[in-house]
């Protein structure tokens, strides 16, 4: 068994979670949360208060810049903080009831004022600000300042995550590479029988057809040439350098989610085609069939494997 490799560079997972939290000021807090699973490329999912546009935009480019694969959610949600007990300015409510019965008697309408109207109105609860633009954009202004300052400890925090997950992922197909190196080995120390099988089932099923009337010598050229076509020989080669360049990839680490899944199927192509030569085959064909399997599943496995990571 190959012993694990340290890698140069970190090889990321595409699943991993991190948050946040943070207060800007007494009355405001916020949690930002990220969430990644695998995707094909880079997809973030936006789920932000409204009011929070720019915002949303800085984060949308910061993400860009340090991610490269995964869907990713991202989730703010903002604490207005602890609720006093309600209470209205009783003089204000007084003075919209006074005026509201002066502009009746002056223009002779009836009717009772509508308390539910008056309680919306700007300033009638004590500590209301809704009237205050400017209260307003310097909260968001002192938001966005918290959130971005915090956002590199954050993404560095999915990235550990990423990290952890990506180096377990590495660990495992390192030990599917040992059991398919194996497998291929295998195969190699077999391919001669398999190529001299051949060679006699073809000169055999030539010589029942022509029923002794050939040229022995030119039947052997031919049943010597089908055999070298049917000969493993090639795949096993390709077999050996695809596992060393999926070793060299995962020690050099960083993105190579999708430079391994390309090998892979360059790997099970070759599967495949060793498969279809040694069908039928006597002596040892039904071992080299087993190992053709057997590397298929442990290439299926990896595969599984390799799309989780970035």
């Amino acid at each position: 068994m190959t012993a694990p490799t340290a890698v140069s560079s970190p090889i990321y997972s595409m699943t991993g979670f991190a948050r946040i939290s943070g207060r800007v000021s007494e009355s405001l807090g916020f949690t930002l949360s990220l969430k990644s699973v695998n995707h094909r490329f880079l997809d973030l999912h936006m789920r932000m208060p409204g009011g929070t546009e720019s915002l949303e935009m800085q984060l949308r480019r910061e993400l860009k810049q340090k991610l490269v694969r995964g869907h990713i959610e991202v989730t703010l949600n903002l604490d207005r903080g602890p609720r006093a007990e309600a209470s209205y300015d009783a003089a204000l409510v007084e003075a919209y009831l006074s005026a509201f019965r002066v502009a009746s008697a002056q223009h002779g309408l009836g009717g009772a004022p509508d308390l539910n109207a008056i309680l919306r109105l700007p300033g009638i609860f004590n500590g209301d600000n809704r009237g205050s633009d400017r209260g307003s954009e310097e909260d968001s202004r002192a938001l966005e300042a918290a959130i971005l300052k915090e956002l590199p400890s954050l993404i560095d925090a999915l990235n550990t995550m990423r990290a952890q997950e990506g180096s377990a992922l590495a660990a495992d197909l390192s030990g599917g590479l040992d059991r398919l190196q194996v497998l291929v080995d295998e195969a190699a120390g077999l391919r001669e029988n398999v190529r001299q099988a051949y060679f006699e089932r073809i000169s055999q099923r030539i010589s029942e057809t022509l029923n002794g009337a050939f040229d022995r010598d030119r039947l052997l050229q031919e049943a010597a040439l089908l055999a070298e076509r049917s000969d493993v020989d090639e795949e096993i080669t390709r077999l050996h350098t695809h596992i060393d360049h999926f070793r060299t990839l995962i020690e050099a680490g960083g993105e190579i989610g999708k430079k391994l899944d390309f090998l892979l199927q360059e790997m099970n192509r070759e599967a495949n085609t060793l498969l279809s030569k040694t069908g039928g085959i006597t002596g040892n064909g039904p071992r080299i069939t087993e190992l053709g399997l057997g590397m298929k599943s442990e290439i299926e496995k990896a595969r599984e494997q390799v799309q989780n990571l970035e």
